[in-house]
């Protein structure tokens, strides 16, 4: 009789055997780099929807040292930026801290998942040795160019009273309290990001990336092509410069429309216009850039001043409308709304003319009550245009207006440079001296890190200055260049800057000279499997990219882009879909769970919760159905290991079926059906088992194998009750299925009098045809009557009799 499962017992045991005698120690082997997107140090800890991501990556990592490798399993924790300070100031504490509590009890929470994890390799973006390499690489970009200072408006929350990028900004709201965001004109830091946008574009191809998060990288960038357009001021030697995407509609431009930002905006405004103009600008600098891209009102003011058309020397007005941002193309466009909708909407309100200028079918529209906004169509009112294909003169028209002189053929993107400033005390000081004489000077790189200063006061001053500003004796130094006296950047790193590269330092994270040496670097990367939720599409991985392609080209590393393989689990969440939140009283903690059903029982329970690609809702009720299949398979095992029967070929036939199900499903991430397979073959094999008093040991030991990634516990223990030594996962390796071994030897076929089953026989399956017929019309017996018309047999699957 089976000794019962006792997960306490048996989990407590193996934990001290990993401890005392850790796996996943030989180097020697060819190396699999599977990393999670590593956490920021939330207070409230980790749900069980955090655990999701974690057992994927222990369960992949796992399955691949089966297949021989050495598998490079790190984590860390994204500990500067806002969520840290915004919890510290909740909590009235430091941020240094309540980020060290924090760690400290997710790291308990997360050695309860029993992952592979390295903590050698354990890195902190709050560790000055880490932020050494941070600074280290904005003092580069700075030295090549790409950093830059630059007065703009940016994105304002004013609760958490910092600068925003605008992917931090999500329905015009903060991405991390969900206050309104505003407007602000600050000195930033910028990152020249744009520079590598045709890298960033076309390298997408060469990734093995969700097609979904590929395409939102794509859009993100959102490459066009176009030209620029001069339009002349009516009585003016100046010009106004417009980027479009259509220059084969320039006949139709009736107006144009600059960001209340333009710089020409106040000045073009008449005496008569002048207040409005001045009040609307206003107006739209307390508006976010999403919520001016996505306002459903058209607004604007026309500020008296008018342009001139290229091409037709018509009078064009010029208006300003918050829907034109300033840091897209010029900042100014010209407005066709016979073609556009926004331009339609616009027109229509302020009763600009609309004229028509591509026709479908040759003939202008009528009183229009719509843009015609299809990319076919016959040019129509466009002069020497007249009677070509839209199609053809878009392609055309950057390039006759080039020859004519007042514009030029380019290409445009929608990403901008990066916003790096942030206002606020817990981040990175940005590593730069400003001197009255020498400018902005980085800070050498033999006095990084630059180290955040420890203050008592450090939230937000509102003024648009970080608290370090207040810190005179830390503000006040002198100019590495010249000696006199100067001032430090006070402004910190947003919360991306460490999670831009961390993934570099882990595989040599107490090196002091460098940031990765290029020994370890050509040894252990790039990731070969990156795993983690797909809200960081974007904004993570675009500027991962970014940064390994930067450091490609200073010769830190060989290769340009970071993450080989990427996969996005789905979110746990509570009843009806409803993200877990503290506020919202419906976080599971796995504590109890791990307490009262064993951890491989919640891992296990993880992954068959749902496709672990989509969003999967929590039930709890669930994880009994997950340890009832544990404890029935440890009887099964147990028993069958005392029992020690010889394999039938039942026994051999469905293992190997079992290692090609599982193998198959595993290879495609089908995470929740593997789970499912193994509760199916479970079922078969202890109905197998009452005929033959058990099931033979090599069939137990594959079962064990394959079960080992998703529940290593229970996989050590059974391997060790097999009776060999070490580690299931190291004195191991990955069963193979037999193709011939898993057919079966009588397969089930219905019988059919034209196609409808009568009967279902038990044949050989390799029977032949006639065999088959034979037998199947033997079967039917009198059922079958009339004349046989024609005999059918699809091998393994259906007898058919066509009679009449």
């Amino acid at each position: 009789m089976a000794t019962p499962y006792n997960h306490k017992e048996i989990e407590k045991k193996w934990r001290h055997n990993w401890d005392v005698t850790p796996i996943n120690k030989d180097t020697t082997k060819p190396k699999y780099y599977c990393l999670d997107m590593f956490p920021y140090p939330s207070g409230s800890g980790l749900h069980v929807g955090h655990w999701r991501g974690y057992v994927i990556s222990d369960v992949w990592s796992r399955y691949k040292m089966l297949h021989g490798y050495h598998i490079i399993h790190p984590m860390g924790w994204d500990a500067f930026g806002l969520p840290a300070e915004n919890y510290a100031i909740k909590m009235k504490t430091h941020p240094a801290i309540s980020t060290a509590a924090n760690i400290a009890n997710i790291k308990r929470q997360i050695n309860e998942i029993a992952s592979l994890y390295d903590w050698d390799m354990e890195v902190n973006t709050t560790d000055p040795k880490f932020y050494k390499w941070t600074q280290w690489i904005f003092v580069q970009m700075f030295k090549k160019g790409l950093a830059y200072e630059k007065e703009m408006p940016i994105n304002w929350c004013p609760s958490c009273k910092t600068g925003l990028a605008n992917e931090e900004v999500v329905n015009g709201c903060c991405e991390r309290c969900g206050a309104e965001v505003t407007k602000k004109n600050l000195k930033q830091w910028m990152l020249k990001i744009t520079a590598y946008a045709d890298r960033l574009l076309a390298d997408l191809d060469k990734l093995d990336w969700p097609e979904k998060v590929k395409k939102m990288q794509a859009d993100w960038i959102g490459k066009s092509y176009g030209a620029e357009v001069d339009f002349k001021l009516e009585n003016s030697d100046e010009k106004i410069t417009v980027y479009t995407t259509r220059p084969d509609t320039l006949y139709g431009a009736t107006f144009m429309v600059l960001a209340p930002e333009h710089a020409m905006a106040k000045a073009l405004a008449t005496d008569e216009t002048r207040a409005d103009v001045e009040e609307y600008i206003q107006m739209a600098a307390n508006k976010s850039s999403v919520d001016r891209l996505q306002g459903k009102e058209k607004t604007g003011v026309f500020t008296g001043s008018y342009a001139i058309n290229p091409l037709n020397g018509a009078k064009v007005p010029i208006w300003l409308s918050d829907y034109v941002l300033a840091d897209y193309g010029t900042g100014a466009i010209m407005c066709v709304p016979a073609h556009d909708d926004r331009d339609f909407a616009f027109a229509t309100k302020f009763n600009i003319p609309i004229i028509q200028v591509i026709a479908k079918d040759g003939k202008e529209i009528e009183n229009m009550t719509e843009a015609y906004t299809e990319a076919v169509g016959t040019m129509i009112n466009s002069g020497e245009w007249n009677g070509m294909e839209s199609s053809v003169l878009k392609k055309e028209a950057p390039h006759i207006i080039e020859e004519k002189g007042f514009g030029r053929a380019t290409v445009n993107y929608k990403l901008r440079d990066w916003v790096f400033s942030r206002q606020r005390y817990w981040g990175e000081p940005i590593p730069i001296v400003h001197c009255p004489d020498c400018g902005a000077v980085p800070v050498p790189e033999d006095q990084l890190p630059l180290l955040l200063p420890d203050v008592e006061s450090y939230e937000p001053t509102g003024t648009g200055e970080s608290p370090l500003a207040a810190i005179d004796e830390w503000v006040n130094t002198t100019c590495p260049c010249c000696g006199k006296p100067a001032k430090r950047e006070t402004n910190t790193m947003p919360q991306w800057a460490g999670s831009s590269w961390y993934f570099l330092r882990y595989i040599d994270n107490k090196n002091d000279k460098e940031l990765v040496s290029r020994e370890k670097a050509d040894k252990y990367l790039p990731v070969d499997m990156y795993i983690g939720g797909v809200e960081h599409a974007v904004l993570h991985l675009l500027y991962s990219r970014f940064y390994t392609k930067f450091l490609h080209d200073i010769g830190v590393v060989d290769f340009d882009e970071p993450f080989k393989k990427l996969f996005n689990q789905g979110m746990i969440t509570g009843k009806n879909g409803i993200k877990m939140s503290k506020s919202k009283g419906n976080v599971v903690s796995p504590d109890d769970l791990v307490r009262d059903y064993g951890c491989d029982s919640l891992r296990l329970y993880e992954m068959f919760v749902g496709p672990p690609e989509l969003d999967s809702e929590w039930d709890e009720r669930g994880i009994d159905g997950v340890y009832r299949f544990i404890t029935r398979f440890w009887k099964l095992a147990v028993d069958s290991i005392e029992a020690n029967v010889e394999p039938t070929k039942e026994m051999i036939k469905l293992r190997h079926q079992m290692v090609h199900t599982i193998t198959r499903r595993l290879e495609d991430f089908s995470l929740n059906t593997v789970v499912s397979g193994f509760m199916e073959f479970n079922n078969k094999f202890i109905e197998l088992a009452k005929k033959e008093g058990g099931i033979d040991k090599e069939t137990i030991q594959t079962f064990v194998t394959l079960l080992a990634p998703f529940a290593p516990h229970i996989g050590e223990e059974l391997w060790e009750r097999l009776g060999n030594t070490g580690s299931v996962f190291e004195n191991n390796k990955w069963p193979e299925a037999d193709e011939e071994l898993m057919k079966d030897d009588e397969i089930q076929v219905p019988v059919q009098i034209n196609g409808k089953t009568k009967v279902v026989i038990s044949v050989p399956a390799d029977i032949s045809k006639d065999d088959a017929i034979a037998q199947g019309k033997e079967a039917l017996g009198d059922k079958l009557t009339g004349n046989i018309v024609k005999e059918i047999y699809v091998p393994g699957r259906i007898i058919n009799i066509v009679a009449k």
